[in-house]
């Protein structure tokens, strides 16, 4: 199991905002079972669960950061908005979604569950990209804090390490 992400940043294309904080992408980093990943996400203080899948149209949320473990199946994932990052994701992958940033199911398979959730059990909300209300969304994300712990090694790093620098 790795604990080194791959990090994405995607720039405000005047609908989604993203963020100068990465999107982290764990490849295989937690056993691909529901209940164990939310015992383990509930553990490092990512709490407020819930398990479905992912919307299929383009959205973000201003309030919190939000993690997603693909408990079963895959499903090919927009990232930024229109312009964004098309990955495909697979049970066991862990995706730490900084507040801000889109995300959209563009395909998946039958199987698919994903177990989502926020740190400190944040509560969250869901925007759809309104450019009416962007100056409102950009500044609920700036006041969201940074977690303590990240969702996969339980620790500050790599999360704090990688989002940090990026808050300034």
């Amino acid at each position: 199991m790795t604990t080194e992400p791959a990090t994405f940043v995607f720039d405000d294309d005047g609908r989604i905002p993203n963020s100068r904080l990465p999107l982290l992408l764990y490849r295989r980093a937690l056993v691909a079972d529901a209940a164990a990943m939310e015992r383990v996400l509930f553990q490092r203080g990512w709490s407020n669960s819930w398990r479905d899948g992912i919307f299929d149209y383009h959205h973000f949320h201003s309030i919190a950061h939000e993690v997603l473990g693909i408990a079963a199946g895959r499903a090919t994932v927009a990232f930024g908005g229109q312009a964004g990052r098309v990955l495909t994701v697979e049970a066991g992958d862990v995706v730490v979604i900084p507040a801000g940033v889109g995300h959209c199911n563009r395909g998946q398979s039958s199987d698919l569950l994903v177990v989502g959730a926020y740190p400190g059990g944040a509560g969250y909300d869901i925007c759809r990209g309104d450019p009416a209300d962007h100056a409102r969304a950009l500044a609920a994300i700036r006041r969201v804090a940074l977690p303590e712990r990240d969702p996969v090694s339980g620790g500050e790093a790599p999360l704090r390490r990688l989002w940090s620098p990026a808050q300034g």
